[in-house]
């Protein structure tokens, strides 16, 4: 007996300790993100954690200062991108999502081996092609390419998460519904889609955060100051372009994570049970 809570214990006792480990490599650079974000000055050697001398300044500047015009531009792009990008996602994979799920069609088994194919392919490997795309569109320096490109690049997982939690709602309820008399319309926008809010929760925040974080393609097809987003804006920050204010370039960072905070708190109960369906259910 004595043998059996003592191996409970040291079994708590390490899980809770890689735990810790892992909870520290996360908060970490955070939190040295955020203290270096009051430190007075513009470089990260002089910066600690907990700041000596706090200041608002680097916030001010981001909005009263010589960048205050770029920066609140970027702020817009990037949000309006990837707002678009989410509504554009969510419809895309909850049509995508519930053909897969649902019915059996020609190509389907084909269509699901190409879209986890598209999944392993890796971004920069297209960049050439969208961008002759782009100039060949004369859509360069265009926010709706960037979006329709994002949505594009976020159906093909997206649309196995979904495709997956739909085959866990009964088809008997489909059955039942068109026995009453209902269309498959019917069935999707009354019966599949509010049983699926946990997993388009989950698909809504892939789709916002996606752009946010994105860099590679958006430096690629964005061109002007006026129409970056915020990763773009943020690495100038760092370059010798504007100085390399790396303090500045910390409080722009935080800055970023409020959309996302806000998302999350509105999304947050389904959004957690999307993310514990996805991970026990096929």
């Amino acid at each position: 007996m004595v043998s059996v809570k003592r191996s409970k214990f040291f079994r708590l006792f390490f899980s809770y300790l890689i735990l810790g480990f892992m909870m520290v490599i996360i908060i970490y650079p955070l939190l040295w993100t955020v203290g270096a974000s009051f430190n007075p000055g513009n470089s990260l050697v002089s910066t600690s954690m907990i700041p000596k001398n706090p200041t608002l300044d680097h916030y001010r500047e981001l909005f009263a200062g010589k960048q205050s015009l770029q920066y609140v531009q970027w702020f817009k792009n990037s949000i309006k991108i990837s707002i678009f990008t989410m509504i554009g996602t969510l419809i895309s994979v909850a049509f995508t999502g519930y053909a897969f799920s649902r019915f059996r069609f020609k190509g389907r088994k084909n269509g699901l081996t190409l879209f986890l194919l598209l999944q392993m392919i890796p971004q920069f490997s297209a960049l050439v092609a969208l961008f002759v795309l782009a100039q060949l569109l004369g859509m360069m320096n265009s926010h709706w390419l960037l979006i329709f490109l994002y949505i594009g690049g976020q159906i093909p997982m997206n649309t196995y998460l979904l495709k997956g939690y739909m085959d866990t709602i009964p088809i008997d309820l489909d059955e039942s519904a068109k026995i009453d008399g209902a269309s498959n319309t019917r069935i999707f926008f009354q019966i599949i889609l509010p049983l699926s809010k946990p997993m388009l929760a989950v698909v809504a925040m892939n789709g916002f955060t996606g752009p946010l974080g994105d860099f590679v393609l958006s430096s690629t097809i964005l061109r002007t100051p006026e129409s970056y987003t915020l990763p773009i804006g943020l690495y100038n920050l760092v370059n010798d372009v504007m100085g390399a204010s790396y303090t500045t370039f910390a409080a722009g960072a935080i800055l970023i994570s409020i959309p996302i905070a806000l998302l999350f708190v509105l999304l947050q109960k389904n959004f957690v049970n999307g993310l514990t369906a996805g991970g026990t259910k096929g």
